[in-house]
């Protein structure tokens, strides 16, 4: 690779509606193990790491800001800058947000943005085709990545080349257009004429070349931008944008802003295989369906089935399909999903139809991850819950006390250090504590394994607002 060190830049937001109930607001696909052991976002990471790339930076919201450093530390990659996001405002702002931090250490470097929740298969020969663009991108080229189509696909926008792709090798090619999302009938045609590639949505370029653009192509977005950054506040190794300069930015895409506009562009092909799955036909496709087209993961069984997908994400709870055909089907611990194969992109309609009639299940995730570990319910009722708390090792939930319930906490695996007002002490394996309501209490992990509770609550009121926190390694209020 050239002389210049890349910065990765990871788009990290989401609204977890196409892969639902896997992916949710709360907790997007990037973050599951969708495809393999390691997660959408894992993947990625890794796959713009080593010999050339810099640590990563990533753009994320405050609500996944421990997700993302939990699970670059998993993988073994250490973050570079954590930029967060107050509320999103597409990919022209969050980009222009990563140039302005980066042109502070390195206006001449290079950047490759890219989406944290895309399949590459195969990592080695993405890192080829970003080789292959690095020359133009030094010599202030805007690079993007089109990928070869495979099919007539109507739910990506399109590249039209400036010549013929050929065999499709990475190297750099001129960029005529950019073309919207086609119908069917268009997408065949472009399918057929051999020079339109997928738009990926992932740029290589230098700092100093992308915020010329914006200050070419989108002006007015520069003074929001300019000051979220500036007035930015670090917090606990994280960059928070000013939240009040941020509300400025427009609303809007990297190539509405810049792309389209940009006279100076060029496409670097791949054809090594790409999903940014982006439904549940493409977990199917990409899952690699059985002779009789039938993909079966997790505690899944198929019986005289074809064309389907079954899907569990919880071991106690098995999925079984009998004589189906093109049926899209999966099962998560609070909400099952069942469609017809060729309606996944209607996904977003059983979101919809859920958070009008209020469900939970829309947008929140079974399991609440939080900055110490996770907890999930297992029963509620009405004067009652209970729950499962999984603490990191060393981890320590906040000082807290509650006006409206009482606690019982039973330890099942590790060892807790439990307070409760005045009273210290560690509860091991098989003991457990009452925390009486109103008592100043904490638990913490002093061990090197992950503690695991159950917690009985009881009261009036068990929403997770009824708390009082005076102390939270973690900064929240």
């Amino acid at each position: 690779m050239a002389t210049s060190t890349i910065t990765p830049v990871l788009l990290c937001g989401g609204s977890g509606t196409r892969l639902w109930p896997l992916s949710r607001k709360s907790y997007p696909k990037q973050f599951s193990p969708l495809l393999g052991d390691t997660t959408l976002f894992q993947a990625s990471a890794q796959r713009l790491s080593g010999a050339g790339y810099a640590a990563p930076l990533v753009l994320t919201n405050s609500d996944f800001r421990f997700i993302v450093t939990e699970q670059l530390s998993e993988v073994g990659i250490d973050p570079g800058a954590i930029l967060i996001e107050p509320e999103g405002r597409n990919t022209a702002p969050a980009v222009l947000a990563a140039a302005l931090h980066l042109q502070k250490s390195d206006p001449d470097g290079l950047m490759l943005v890219a989406p944290s929740d895309h399949v590459v298969p195969d990592a080695s020969a993405f890192r080829a085709a970003v080789e292959a663009g690095v020359t133009a991108a030094q010599d202030g080229q805007l690079v993007t990545f089109g990928i070869k189509p495979t099919h007539a696909e109507t739910g990506y926008g399109y590249l039209e080349l400036d010549g013929d792709a050929g065999d499709f090798s990475p190297r750099p090619i001129g960029l005529k257009q950019f073309v919207e999302k086609p119908d069917a009938k268009t997408a065949k045609e472009m399918l057929a004429a051999g020079n339109y590639l997928w738009n990926a949505g992932i740029f290589l370029f230098s700092v100093k070349s992308i915020v010329a653009a914006f200050q070419a192509h989108a002006p007015d977005l520069m003074p929001a931008v300019q000051a979220a950054v500036k007035q930015g506040l670090p917090d606990l190794g994280f960059l928070r944008l000013d939240p009040q300069a941020w509300s400025g930015a427009d609303d809007i895409s990297i190539d509405y802003a810049v792309m389209e506009q940009a006279e100076n562009l060029t496409v670097v092909p791949f054809a090594a295989g790409w999903s940014d799955l982006g439904g549940w036909d493409a977990v199917w496709r990409e899952a690699g369906p059985d002779a009789d087209g039938v993909v079966a993961q997790g505690a899944a069984t198929a019986i005289d089935c074809e064309g389907s997908l079954l899907r569990s994400e919880d071991a106690g709870l098995e999925v079984v399909g009998i004589g189906l055909k093109n049926i899209i089907t999966v099962a998560m611990p609070d909400a099952v999903l069942v469609a017809d194969a060729s309606r996944t992109q209607d996904v977003k309609l059983a979101v919809a139809a859920l958070k009008a009639k209020q469900a939970n299940q829309a947008t929140a995730f079974p399991k609440d991850h939080r900055p110490w570990g996770w907890f999930e319910s297992l029963v509620v009722g009405d004067r009652f819950q209970v729950k499962r708390i999984v603490v990191h090792p060393g981890a320590a939930l906040s000082l807290q006390s509650h006006h409206h319930r009482s606690e019982h906490w039973i330890v099942v695996e590790g060892t807790a250090k439990v307070t409760v007002d005045d009273d210290v002490k560690l509860v091991t394996e098989n003991q457990s504590v009452y925390i009486p309501l109103g008592a100043v209490h904490r638990m913490e992990n002093p061990g090197k394994v992950p503690m695991v509770l159950i917690e009985v609550q009881t009261g009036s009121y068990l929403g997770e607002d009824d708390i009082i926190r005076y102390e939270d390694v973690y900064a929240r209020s």
